[in-house]
């Protein structure tokens, strides 16, 4: 049976979890936090979550993980049958990653964990960044109803697990509404919402987060 590895507060375990689900792949969880020991690192290189442990061995890092999986593991198609479709679904995947995601994720700490002030001058770039990867993504985006057109894709996972994140990092700390001009994406967020597998995703990750927290206060 394949393994996830990692801990339901985290967006990127959720992303691959979700894939899971909607595959209908059986699969365990098993708790661990990214750390730096031998035997974690036999696993992934840099220690980080998620982790898939498969039959022939481990798999790391998100984008390949979901890959594996979409090749692999069989299930329901999160790709577009055409070469030219599965380009934009993973350009515009990759472009909710690099674009909101990493920038919304330099100022998570001050954003929801009352932790120390993100540095101004990372922070004014962040801005920069979110304002620019949001543009793009209403841009390239379908929203008809799903990220790239009529189809659940990989995107859509991406989207889900990034943009609403990014979108309070925007309100709490910019005072802006990344998402004021793009109404069919805030309807896509409401609409991924319903998914029974989102929901299974949501309730794993609230009973997570109260103990994500306390870890994180422990550390300081």
């Amino acid at each position: 049976m394949l393994k996830l590895y990692g801990f339901a507060s985290s967006n990127y375990f959720n992303m691959v979890k979700l894939v899971l689900l909607e595959k209908g792949l059986a699969f365990e969880e098993v708790l661990l936090h990214g750390c730096q020991n031998p035997e974690i690192l036999a696993k992934s290189p840099r220690g980080k979550i998620p982790i898939l442990e498969t039959p022939e061995g481990f798999v790391s890092e998100t984008d390949v993980i979901i890959g594996y999986l979409e090749e692999a593991a069989g299930g329901l198609p999160l790709m577009p049958a055409s070469p030219f479709e599965r380009a934009q679904v993973k350009a515009l995947a990759k472009e909710i990653e690099l674009y909101i995601e990493l920038p919304a994720r330099v100022c998570y700490v001050e954003a929801f964990f009352g932790g120390r002030e993100t540095p101004a001058v990372l922070k004014a770039k962040a801005r920069r960044d979110l304002i620019k990867g949001f543009a793009a993504l209403a841009a390239r985006g379908r929203f008809c109803p799903y990220v790239a057109g009529a189809q659940f894709t990989i995107a859509d996972v991406y989207f889900l697990y990034s943009v609403d994140l990014a979108q309070q990092v925007g309100q709490k700390l910019f005072g802006i509404d990344l998402m004021e001009a793009m109404p069919k994406a805030q309807a896509l967020l409401e609409l991924l919402s319903t998914r029974p597998c989102v929901e299974q995703v949501a309730a794993g990750r609230a009973l997570d987060a109260p103990l994500f927290l306390a870890r994180l206060q422990a550390a300081g």
